[in-house]
């Protein structure tokens, strides 16, 4: 299997992969989809925060500031501006770094008070919690840095605006995931571009009046995809509207949610800007036909809170009501609380007893809620049981390591807390390959098996303190460098419309940012 590192954006690859940009490690001591321990080595990613959905069915979300219906409407070229340039000494892109967040860059006076927003479009579908949590982090990031400069509406094209069978999409992906077998068959049978184009374009003739619809209502003057299987379609129904005189050409941008292992329906030549979390992703979009000028390297897209400064751990535990000398395991089953939950806790009680406190995540699993909640573990093992949450940068933030699915955002999000990480699953295809990123890079082990994940956590907290701090110290390294990636995200699409921003006046409430914050 092909590996990539994790090197900041614009590093190349000098040594073997996922590890080229970290220290190397002896032959002898390089895991191969296993534990310290020896033993032999799922579903829905991590939790996700959903905003209340509203009007019909499932419409678009956006921001609380919504655009006037008298407003004039319009649209934007790209003006191909250089991620690679400093903006701070200069350049077009703002800095790529964290130290300016949370700043508001946007909040300032305005010289134009009657300016129109611009608006983004950003196409994703409930196939996995993935895709809406990234929607839903760009949307904050807009609103963040630039405050009512931008209206971001997230749309769910595939359900909300074509017919019947193609917005069962969501419900079609649950059953199929399912069933292995099935799952690989369509995944690697739609790989090839002489089967997906062809699929697609016939697709396109049976949805195109409806996706059309879809932006003469929204007049976008940026799109952006965070799913796969939204490229094609989009771009070709644009294209046409553009031809027909009905709008101006609007840029259109990726940005890709799949950490390593990602599908060639994510890659359409066509986009202005494709933005990508690691190089490995990078490599895939230039085989797919990419240009490299096309390709920007800058991370997952991961909800804001990951990158504020939050409380410090004992404050944070006792406001969640945890024990403040007690190790925390945080133990997630995704937004329908999927995963061997109730025999990893038993296997925990077995074995580690009252040595540690387990908060387990169990989403919008209601009968697993109510089965634990009446469940003694004679062990002595504390276990706080959790719904879906919204807060789970706090809950990562006031633990010590996390047991998960390997989705690629809660990996990315655990990064960035610093926490130690056991993948126990995956979801066939587009996980597999994040069970190596996490394991060559010696920040986390793979193991399915309750009775070993139990095994390994005994040791962590015992003999084996040493490996589980060598874990957490690679975890925040790698963390460090992911931590803007929203920022870094934001500002780039922001400034494919910056026909409607005032850059200097930009620039100079960014210097004023880090002067304050340099003197903070």
């Amino acid at each position: 299997m092909d590996k990539q590192s994790v090197a900041p954006p614009g590093t190349e690859l000098t040594k073997k992969p996922f590890t080229a940009a970290l220290p190397s490690a002896s032959p002898a001591s390089q895991s191969k989809w296993s534990n310290s321990a020896g033993l032999s080595e799922t579903r829905k990613p991590g939790v996700t925060c959903s905003f209340p959905s509203g009007g019909q069915k499932r419409q678009s979300h956006s921001s609380d500031h919504q655009l006037s219906k008298s407003s004039q409407q319009g649209s934007a070229g790209y003006h191909g501006t250089s991620h690679a340039q400093s903006w701070l000494v200069g350049g077009r892109s703002p800095a790529h770094a964290s130290l300016l967040w949370p700043f508001s860059f946007g909040r300032g006076k305005r010289q134009a008070a009657t300016k129109r927003r611009k608006r983004v479009m950003v196409l994703m579908s409930d196939t996995g919690g993935g895709h809406r949590a990234s929607a839903e982090a760009l949307q904050a990031g807009f609103e963040q840095l630039y405050g009512d400069d931008f209206q971001v509406d997230y749309v769910d094209v595939w359900t909300d605006h074509t017919p019947y069978p193609f917005n069962q999409l969501p419900k079609t992906y649950s059953f199929m995931v399912r069933n292995s077998l099935m799952w690989r068959i369509g995944y690697y049978g739609q790989q090839p571009r002489f089967i997906h184009v062809p699929t697609q374009t016939v697709s396109s003739l049976f949805v195109s009046k409806q996706v059309a619809a879809a932006f003469d209502h929204y007049q976008p003057d940026l799109v952006v995809s965070v799913h796969p299987l939204m490229q094609l379609v989009p771009l070709r129904v644009l294209r046409q509207q553009a031809r027909r005189g009905k709008r101006k050409p609007v840029p259109f941008a990726t940005v890709v949610t799949d950490l390593t292992t990602c599908h060639n329906t994510w890659f359409h030549p066509l986009v202005d800007r494709c933005f990508v979390p690691t190089l490995y992703c990078k490599r895939s979009a230039m085989r797919n036909g990419l240009k490299e000028e096309q390709i920007t390297v800058h991370g997952l897209p991961i909800r804001p809170a990951f990158s504020q400064k939050l409380a410090p751990k004992h404050q944070l535990r006792r406001s969640l009501g945890l024990e403040r000398d007690l190790p925390i395991v945080l133990l997630v089953g995704g937004g329908e609380g999927m995963g061997a939950i109730e025999k990893t806790l038993q296997a925990l009680d077995d074995r580690v007893g009252g040595g540690c406190q387990v908060v387990a995540v169990c989403g919008r699993n209601k009968a697993l809620i109510e089965r634990l909640n009446h469940r003694s573990f004679p062990g002595g093992l504390k276990v706080r049981v959790c719904g879906f949450v919204t807060n789970m940068a706090e809950w990562m933030t006031a633990s010590d390591t996390i047991i998960t699915k390997a989705g690629p955002g809660t990996i990315a999000e655990a990064l960035i807390c610093g926490l130690p990480i056991i993948l126990n699953g995956f979801i066939p295809c587009q996980e597999e390959g994040n069970v190596p990123f996490v394991v060559d890079n010696k920040v986390g082990l793979f193991e399915r098996k309750p009775a070993a994940i139990a095994q390994i956590l005994e040791g962590w907290l015992t003999v084996e303190k040493a490996e589980f701090n060598r874990f957490a110290e690679r975890a925040r390294e790698i963390g460090s460098r992911w931590k803007g990636a929203l920022l870094r995200i934001v500002v780039d699409l922001a400034l494919m419309c910056d026909s409607a921003l005032e850059v200097e006046s930009i620039k100079a409430a960014a210097h004023k940012a880090l002067v304050q914050h340099s003197s903070a």
